[in-house]
């Protein structure tokens, strides 16, 4: 990989992103404003991950200007006209979704030169359009410009450009036809993933996060969320949404101090606490993603009671039980997991939201263990029938009944299902 920032420098925070999740306030527009130079390690191409030895980005060591950002992205920059006739007028039957970045359409365009195309023909993709008065600032399009734009592998969602027209800024990303893992998990109207699927985008995402964390120019997430993690068709899990990534540490530091931003229910205690930020605030994370994935419930569910409102606190109790780890598990998967698989699952999750960031093991770690998990021996029909039988002889204690081991973890800053920006304390 090429050579990241000196030392010395420490990134400046970023402010939000385009869920309505999002808490901030749009920055400068003008083409002198700049973004730190924190990454950046650019690759060949968009499915194929090369070695680190290919890799031969340099990260200059002084704040670069968006111009400088935007010439240096290996993506194409579109006319405002140009995505306009792709989304027909960003039509509300091409809308896809809304956040707080703005709204998401679908679109299509040549796939050699991605001119504007006619409605089923060419490729099919995502126009993610800011609006003026939204909480995703020019900024944070702009960090998402920078990272998507020189970071590629097959798990990471792939920009193909952005249009800078005027005031308009949008994105333009390959579209992911299945949608979010957190549709899949919690629409009361979708169909229940099965273990084998739930492994699969677990094994997906933690490889995305694997990628960028273990190289020299490591870059942590800082949003990990099941809302982030959109699936293709085949439910290969990519993670979307850079506008709060940052570089990570150099040097001996262990960590970079910033503002605190994120989701509540998924921010890492020590960094919500402090500001100090380093990968293990993302394995944090994505150990809640684990809970979620085991469970079916939400990271953070106001609808529920006391210690049941916080996913995390909530399940910790039962993750190291083998006998009462059922009473956590998502019923829509009608008893058809592998026991000992689903054990090993959450014994990792387990290991992730440990209070103790340095306890918390490394996203290769984590890789290391999912991984086998997707041999057929652990997930072929599901449940094992001893362990069907187990289950269905088994009654089902409300947890709720049952006195808490420990007790919520209360006074975080960060508003519920909301990133907000906070002062450093």
């Amino acid at each position: 990989m090429g050579n990241c920032l000196n030392p010395t420098r420490r990134v400046q925070n970023a402010q939000s992103s385009q869920h309505p999740s999002v808490s901030s306030k749009a920055t400068s527009k003008s083409s002198s404003s700049s973004v730190p130079s924190s990454l950046t390690c650019s690759t060949a191409s968009t499915l194929t991950v090369p070695s680190c030895s290919e890799r031969s980005y340099e990260a200059p060591t002084t704040p670069r200007t968006e111009g400088e950002i935007l010439a240096s992205s290996n993506v194409k920059a579109f006319t405002f006209s140009e995505l306009k006739t792709a989304s027909r007028n960003f039509r509300p039957d091409s809308l896809l979704g809304e956040g707080g970045f703005g709204c998401v359409f679908k679109a299509w365009i040549d796939e050699h030169t991605f001119a504007a195309a006619k409605p089923g023909t060419g490729m099919v993709v995502a126009i993610k359009k800011l609006k003026p008065e939204g909480f995703q600032g020019h900024k944070e399009w702009l960090t998402e410009v920078q990272y998507l734009g020189q970071l590629h592998h097959p798990n990471l969602v792939k920009l193909i450009g952005y249009c800078s027209d005027g005031d308009n800024r949008l994105l333009v990303y390959e579209y992911m036809p299945k949608g979010s893992l957190e549709n899949h998990l919690f629409k009361r109207s979708a169909q229940p993933l099965s273990w084998a699927i739930r492994m699969k985008i677990a094994v997906g995402a933690a490889k995305g996060f694997t990628f960028m964390h273990d190289g020299e120019c490591q870059v942590i997430y800082r949003d990990v969320k099941a809302s982030n993690v959109l699936l293709d068709s085949e439910f290969n899990a990519k993670l979307s949404d850079f506008g709060l990534a940052k570089a990570g540490p150099t040097g001996d530091d262990t960590h970079v101090s910033t503002q605190v931003m994120g989701t509540h229910g998924y921010a890492a205690p020590e960094y919500v606490a402090t500001g100090r930020l380093s990968a293990k605030a993302d394995v944090y994370s994505f150990g809640v993603v684990l809970l979620e994935l085991l469970s079916g419930r939400r990271a953070l569910d106001k609808n529920k009671i006391g210690i049941e409102q916080n996913l995390a606190d909530w399940a910790r109790p039962y993750l190291g039980d083998k006998r009462k780890l059922f009473r956590i598990m998502d019923s829509r998967l009608e008893a058809q997991y592998p026991k000992k698989a689903a054990h090993v699952v959450a014994m990792l999750a387990l290991r992730c939201i440990s209070m103790d960031a340095k306890l918390r093991p490394k996203m290769s770690e984590v890789l290391a263990v999912l991984e086998p998990l997707q041999d057929p021996k652990h997930v072929n029909g599901g449940a094992q029938r001893g362990e069907r039988k187990d289950a269905a002889r088994k009654p089902v204690v409300p947890v709720g009944r049952e006195p808490s081991r420990r007790r919520a973890v209360g006074g975080s800053p960060l508003a519920p299902h909301h990133r907000q920006s906070l002062p450093v304390q």
